[in-house]
């Protein structure tokens, strides 16, 4: 599987580009997953339904499927600060996605592409001090604050930023963290 993160202060619009590059990458027949850090507390699932019942009954773990769906919650019983290597090792071992997008790990060990937009309240672009950021995606004709020497890539055009990643893609071959006890 290959991966590539998404970096950029909030608001910037990571999600925005993850959805379309989603899109762009399933265009051309390959499967996407996305690992995504929430900074607040979430729900997928709904109160009353059964997986939610379940997990406030005390259950570790909750799988619920269909034959459409698959859907994974884990509780902590207290607060665990999971790595996006750990997060990966979810998918792979759920099976093989071609493509994983990240978002929200800006200081993961992972290429990424910083999603830059002009008038940022004078924020630093994260690739001047980060050397996993392999590009810069912006809206065309919008200077960056500094010049990077990295490639400057269309935010409004995620086909393109598509086309860039699968130029090379084995660049962006995962390797797993190696394990440490």
């Amino acid at each position: 599987m290959r991966v590539v993160g998404l970096c950029g202060p909030s608001g910037s619009g990571k999600t925005t580009l993850a959805e379309g590059l989603i899109a762009a990458f399933k265009a051309r027949g390959l499967r996407v997953s996305v690992v995504k850090h929430a900074h607040k507390r979430f729900d997928i699932d709904l109160p009353g339904k059964d997986s939610w019942r379940h997990r406030q009954a005390g259950a570790f773990e909750v799988v619920i499927a269909n034959d459409h769906r698959l859907a994974k919650v884990r509780e902590f019983e207290s607060p665990e600060a999971l790595d996006v290597h750990q997060m990966l090792a979810e998918l792979i071992d759920l099976g093989p996605a071609h493509w994983v997008l990240v978002e929200g790990f800006k200081h993961a060990s992972l290429h990424k592409i910083e999603v830059w937009r002009g008038g940022s309240d004078g924020l630093p672009l994260y690739a001047r001090g980060d050397a996993h950021v392999i590009a810069v995606a912006a809206k065309a004709g919008e200077p960056l604050p500094v010049p990077t020497g990295l490639p400057v890539l269309d935010l409004d055009r995620p086909e393109q930023i598509v086309d860039h990643l699968l130029q090379d893609p084995r660049r962006h071959d995962y390797e797993p963290a190696p394990h440490v006890d």
